[in-house]
């Protein structure tokens, strides 16, 4: 008799009637993720990025502490989604810019690849040059060469958050960008990436958002989704959502047998659970997700096999 046991990220397998049953122990999808934020650096930002000067009681100025500076509109949001955002990181560190950036909106200013245990200790005062526009495309486009960068270190899978407070100047460059990276993604050159734009506050063009988030590419599906936000608090708390809805529902997979003929395509999320028929005499099955390949021996029919041996086989 045949005593194979589960590998991960299965915990069980059940073999019957010619139909597999195998529960994940755990969600492959988002293994390799490499994320990072990206906050609008435009000039319309200005005030977000001041840090506040709060004035102190009479004894406080006599003893010579006149003021305190309190931390500026965005800071707390940055390093709330750093912790956050790190515990989904395949190594907890991040990648942290300011973008629409410089007098034509197009710069990058890299404040650091940021580890989100300290993201207490980091300052957000802004860029050094506030952009004068808001141009997208070239955010996008740094994210991707990093990400390239990451691959040979472990990244199977990417996630970049971009946050807004205005329109975009650059709107159709965004778009057919966004179609190379299919394109990329579709043929196995670039890791399946996720990209969340969040808006802030009135003046974002929600229906520009709409038409570059509900776009849907061959192969790939959606690269984008948005929200918006009607305060700068309340940015970090509706990004972590956002990520964790991504993550779910955005990276399917596919189930091979020995011979290497697809049994099933699960387009959408795994499920925690994975039913599939297999042909007679085959002796193992793979799932491929982003990418990475998990084949698993099958015992023999009508054998069950988990974490914990059943003490009767069906």
């Amino acid at each position: 008799m045949s005593h194979e046991r589960p590998v991960e990220p299965f915990s069980d397998i059940h073999v019957e009637g010619g139909r597999v049953r195998a529960t994940l122990l755990h969600d492959p999808t988002v293994e390799g993720l490499d994320m990072a934020i990206y906050m609008d650096g435009s000039g319309s930002m200005q005030e977000e990025y001041a840090y506040q000067k709060k004035s102190r009681n009479l004894w406080e100025f006599l003893f010579g502490n006149p003021s305190i500076t309190l931390p500026n509109l965005v800071e707390p949001q940055v390093q709330w989604m750093l912790e956050y955002l790190a515990t989904k990181d395949r190594n907890g560190v991040l990648r942290v810019a300011y973008w629409a950036c410089g007098s034509e909106g197009r710069g990058i200013e890299l404040v650091g690849d940021l580890p989100g245990s300290a993201a207490r200790s980091y300052k957000f005062p802004g860029p050094r040059a506030q952009g004068a526009a808001t141009r997208l495309e070239p955010a996008m486009k740094d994210y991707i060469g990093y990400l390239k960068a990451q691959i040979p270190r472990g990244a199977r899978r990417g996630c970049v958050v971009f946050v807004t407070d205005g329109v975009l100047h650059d709107a159709e460059e965004v778009k057919d960008y966004s179609r190379k990276i299919a394109k990329e993604i579709a043929r196995g050159r670039l890791p399946r990436t996720n990209f969340i734009l969040v808006g802030v506050g009135g003046e974002v063009d929600e229906e520009q958002m709409e038409d570059i988030c509900h776009e849907e590419y061959p192969g790939v599906g959606h690269l984008w989704c948005h929200r918006i936000a009607e305060e700068i608090n309340q940015v970090a708390e509706l990004v972590a959502v956002l990520v964790d809805e991504t993550m779910t529902v955005a990276a399917g997979g596919t189930i091979y047998d020995d011979r290497g003929d697809v049994l099933k395509v699960y387009e959408a999320r795994l499920p925690a659970v994975l039913e599939f028929d297999i042909s007679e005499g085959a002796t193992s099955f793979t799932l491929e997700v982003n990418g990475q390949r998990f084949t698993q021996p099958l015992p023999e029919e009508d054998e069950h096999h988990g974490e914990e041996e059943d003490e009767d086989h069906h």
